[in-house]
């Protein structure tokens, strides 16, 4: 992949300042690695890729957060179109740490509010942030969170972290994002328990509104589908077996017989 992306116009992370797509549609299409690499050639006269320092491909790293009866997790495993995350995502290399709040509407359109979070280290993280007033740095997320959060802060704690490399291509229109996620690996934090998702692929259009998009043929051509994979919900199904999980059940299958290919 390294060699394919060597050949696409780079893009930097200044001209990318105008293309965030905080409000958007999101659309996912789950595919395996070989796929990727034909789906990379066939969208190169298309797109750009985002390079960092020479860089095209980037480390991500992410912990998210629930209440002890995992009220995020199952307000989305049953099937609520109107639902909210919370996560720290950090971008290992550029050592940028974020606390977020991504809100789901019920029209389909995503919402990511984000505020700096502060000393969090991707690398060693020690899974023992609590948003409580008897912290020092509460102080410092409280009006972030009773802002943009239903949830109560002070009940909630991390529950599932996961690693992956990202690829960002960009359309020369610049209308569009396309991120690809792949060496995907999840930790349960309450468990232990740890999984590898070994030749999945997370393809990832996000534009506002429904944009025409030059990587949709491809996508046809290749006959990878639209699939709903949210990393927070299918990383808890699968490292937690006690989790319900009946309406995803066919979703997981689906993706358990991808990762054998």
């Amino acid at each position: 992949m390294i060699d394919i992306l060597s050949h696409y116009e780079p893009i930097t992370l200044d001209e990318m300042s105008g293309i965030r797509l905080m409000n958007r549609t999101d659309t996912k299409f789950v595919t395996t690695k070989p796929m990727l690499r034909q789906l990379l050639l066939l969208a190169q006269n298309d797109y750009r890729v985002q390079d960092i320092k020479g860089e095209r491909i980037a480390p991500y790293y992410t912990v998210y957060f629930d209440t002890p009866d995992y009220a995020m997790y199952l307000r989305h495993e049953t099937g609520h179109t109107n639902r909210q995350k919370l996560r720290i995502r950090s971008y290992v290399n550029s050592g940028l740490n974020f606390l977020e709040v991504k809100t789901k509407n019920n029209h389909g359109r995503t919402r990511k509010k984000r505020i700096t979070m502060h000393d969090f280290d991707p690398k060693c993280p020690q899974h023992n942030i609590v948003f409580r007033p008897e912290e020092c740095d509460f102080h410092l997320y409280d009006e972030f969170l009773t802002a943009n959060l239903r949830y109560e802060p002070t009940l909630l704690t991390e529950k599932v972290e996961n690693h992956f490399n990202r690829i960002t291509l960009v359309n020369k229109l610049k209308t569009e994002r396309l991120t690809i996620d792949f060496d995907l690996e999840f930790d349960n934090i309450g468990n232990g328990k740890h999984k590898d998702m070994g030749n999945i692929v997370i393809v990832e259009l996000k534009r506002d509104g429904l944009q025409p998009s030059p990587i949709l043929n491809h996508l046809m051509e290749l006959r990878i589908k639209p699939m709903g994979f949210s990393k927070y919900i299918i990383g808890s199904a699968l490292t937690d077996s006690t989790l319900h999980c009946n309406r995803i059940k066919p979703r997981l299958r689906k993706i358990e017989k991808m990762m054998a290919e």
